[in-house]
């Protein structure tokens, strides 16, 4: 697909503000489908409804046998980020350019201080990388990389004035960002005080550390001991351990890239008895590849496949990571892009722990998991949405600005064509490295128009993105999402209406998170047997899509093409739970 760059200063940045009109597609949130038309105009959406009232002179994009739906937001990027001596190909610009390419309309990086190096100080070089390049709007979050009375005083510095509501600790990485357990508890209790999110890279540091050393004796030198030296017990000690140590503090928690069913498991034990809402988070990787790659015979191919923590040799992993994201024992899905060249790669060639640890997947994650999730059954599209996007947007308090398709909302929006058939490959994707990790891969489903700012960003295909398009989001803390809403909250939130966002109304929740109770819709027989109440709100009985045994898409009466000929006998279709289960706090 042509790649066109302008930046800001070339055109005329009311390019962003024409007036646009999306008709005829089916609208997907987070709580239900219906078939509507949206308008846009100045870079937000001003109606979502059948029979607008259009002024003239607004373009008008058909997407008819079409999804539109919220752009995605990945919470877990690293562009321009030096580590193990190398620096990531991917900058603000390359990276959010293949971003926006594959629906994603806002990322939210991390900044990574030195060891005693100021955050502060690190805050405003990461701004000062980012805010000209950035071709969608982005957040950030802060890495705790060391701790001292300082760090405390400036981590409430960059909430109170920098718009940072969630700091990461490194549980790994020995010798360079790891904190040990004293620390995080520090850390952690700050978060708290704060009403910040306490994020953590969960793996064992100082047993990789030792694994490490054994192996390189041993002779093993080449990328299959990364996967060696910290296998799934090494990354699921550390998730049971950052739960307590979040437990004793009395601090939610949220833990980054999760790979592993045992990891996922420590996880689902862990948010039965805590007192505040945990998050888990996984890749596009994760679900997308596997840790076979790391015994090819190919040092560049192996190489390429090395992040932390690691692919899993077991092959039942990317699916039961898929399971996952759709029973809401993970919540979100991130690319984790960390791209490094080949050269930098070649770093570790004699030596595994100098590989720089990092894969692409900001532009194909949603692709990636809308192949294995959706066209497998395992997923419905509203959870889709609510795994890409709203839950994001929800934790990190961007909602309902990002993450949903409704009046008043930021006009991020992607028009999904459900049929469109592509091949993954290094060839033609916007990546700065000739590799990806999803080689070959074939995937039906990606974005056909990508909104970004009422800017139309990805035009049938084409890719026009704007350099410096982007802007800053500044994050408040005390996210409802994490911390319950506010005493001052109403009662209960407002109705939702066509022009209006959605307010979500809910029974339980466990530890503060949606758990259990997700009703979710089968697209072909569900829908058809619902009977639409006046208010638009109608429920199936079955929890999962797809039943363990049942046959997938290929095989099923599952079909979202079937479902999309329907669009024009069946107007409105909602459920009344979202992704989830049901609620008691007031978002």
């Amino acid at each position: 697909m042509p790649d066109t760059q302008q930046s800001v200063s070339g055109i005329n940045i009311k390019s962003s503000q024409n007036r646009l009109l999306i008709k005829n597609g089916r609208v997907v949130n987070e709580d239900g489908m219906e078939d509507a038309d949206v308008y846009i105009e100045d870079g937000i959406i001003k109606q979502v409804g059948r029979n607008l009232i259009i002024p003239g002179g607004t373009r008008t994009i058909d997407a008819t046998g079409k999804l539109v739906m919220p752009g995605g937001i990945d919470p877990h990027t690293h562009f321009e980020l030096e580590m193990m001596g190398a620096k990531t190909a991917d900058d603000f610009y390359k990276g959010t350019r293949a971003a926006v390419a594959g629906g994603t309309t806002t990322v939210i990086d991390f900044v990574l201080p030195q060891k005693g190096q100021s955050l502060i100080e690190a805050y405003n070089n990461w701004r000062q990388k980012a805010d000209s390049k950035v071709c969608c709007d982005y957040g950030l979050h802060v890495g705790v990389t060391w701790w001292s009375p300082a760090v405390r005083r400036e981590m409430a510095q960059l909430v109170a004035e920098h718009g940072i509501n969630s700091f990461k600790m490194f549980m790994a990485y020995k010798d360079a960002w790891m904190l040990d357990d004293y620390e995080l508890c520090h850390a952690m209790e700050t978060c708290a005080e704060l009403r910040a999110l306490p994020q953590v890279h969960a793996e064992n540091g100082n047993i990789i550390a030792h694994n490490t050393e054994k192996l390189l004796a041993a002779g093993i030198t080449g990328p299959e001991g990364h996967q060696l030296s910290r296998n799934e017990e090494v990354e699921a000690e550390a998730v049971n351990r950052a739960c307590v140590i979040a437990n004793q503090v009395n601090a939610p928690l949220y833990i980054v890239h999760m790979m592993s069913k045992s990891a996922v498991e420590a996880l689902r034990l862990a948010r039965r008895r805590q007192r505040q809402p945990i998050f888990g988070e996984t890749l596009a990787a994760t679900v997308g590849t596997d840790g076979t790659h790391y015994r090819n015979a190919c040092f560049r191919h192996a190489a390429a496949h090395v992040l932390s923590p690691p692919l899993r040799p077991d092959p039942t992993t990317p699916e039961a990571i898929v399971q996952a994201l759709a029973d809401d024992d993970l919540q979100l899905i991130g690319s984790d892009n960390c791209t490094f060249a080949e050269g930098d790669k070649a770093r570790g060639r004699d030596n595994f722990a100098h590989i720089p640890n990092g894969v692409n997947g900001a532009e194909d994650r949603m692709a990636v998991l809308w192949q294995k999730a959706v066209n497998t059954g395992m997923m419905d599209p509203c959870r889709f949405v609510a795994v890409t996007s709203a839950t994001a947007a929800r934790v990190f308090n961007l909602w309902p600005r990002k993450g949903v398709i409704a009046a008043g909302s930021d006009a991020d929006v992607v028009v999904w064509d459900p049929r469109l058939q592509r091949t993954i490959s290094a060839s033609n994707h916007h990546h700065a490295v000739d590799f990806n990790i999803f080689e070959g891969q074939n995937v039906s489903g990606s974005p056909q128009y990508v909104i970004v700012n009422g800017r139309v960003c990805l035009d049938d295909g084409n890719l026009r993105v704007v350099e410096g398009l982007g802007k800053f989001l500044p994050t408040r803390a005390d996210s409802p999402a994490v911390y319950g809403a506010p005493a001052h909250a109403p009662a209960a939130p407002p109705a939702h209406t066509p022009h209006s966002p959605r307010s979500v109304t809910s029974a339980e929740h466990t530890n503060g998170t949606p758990t259990g109770g997700y009703e979710e819709l089968h697209l072909n027989k569900q829908l058809e047997s619902m009977s639409v109440s006046g208010s638009g709100c109608s429920t199936p009985t079955g929890r999962k899509m797809r039943e363990p045994g049942q046959r997938d898409l290929q095989n099923s009466t599952f079909s979202i093409s079937k479902e999309m000929e329907g669009a024009d006998t069946k107007t409105s279709v909602r459920v009344r739970n979202p992704p989830g289960g049901k609620s008691s706090v007031l978002w």
